[in-house]
């Protein structure tokens, strides 16, 4: 191996939750804009978040709140008692404090709705300070 493959970080998986397909293509394209070697999961509920964190545990997560079934901050929760060092961004319209503070006791960063280039690079910032 030359010192430059070991330099270079191993490309990353994001895992994408939300039950807005919209919503998760807007949120691919703007990460794999900004890092075309980056693979992305996704998945419509929290249910379905928790399958595929254990069938291909991800580096990274986005997570909506308000889906069918279970709350994405319920999930979150579950998936972080198991995996603490997998980054989470919840992105919600639901601004209210009570969703911001269990996002922030939860270890992830809070991000409202709508998912715009700035929101996406909250998230991607918030990724990078765990790497």
């Amino acid at each position: 191996m030359n010192e430059a493959m070991l330099a270079t970080p191993s490309p990353k998986k994001v895992l994408i939750v939300d039950d807005s397909k919209v919503s998760r293509m807007v949120i691919k394209a703007h990460i794999l804009a900004a890092y075309p070697e980056w693979s992305v999961q996704e998945a419509a509920s929290g249910d379905e978040a928790i399958g595929a964190v254990e069938r291909d545990l991800p580096d990274y997560c986005t997570m909506d709140i308000n889906m069918p079934g279970m709350l994405g901050t319920d999930a979150a929760e579950i998936i972080l008692a198991k995996h603490p060092q997998l980054r989470i961004v919840i992105f919600s319209a639901n601004i209210q404090e009570a969703a911001q503070s269990r996002a922030q006791q939860l270890g992830a960063l809070f991000v409202a709705k709508p998912v715009t280039e700035k929101s996406i690079a909250q998230a991607i910032g918030h990724f990078a300070r765990g790497a």
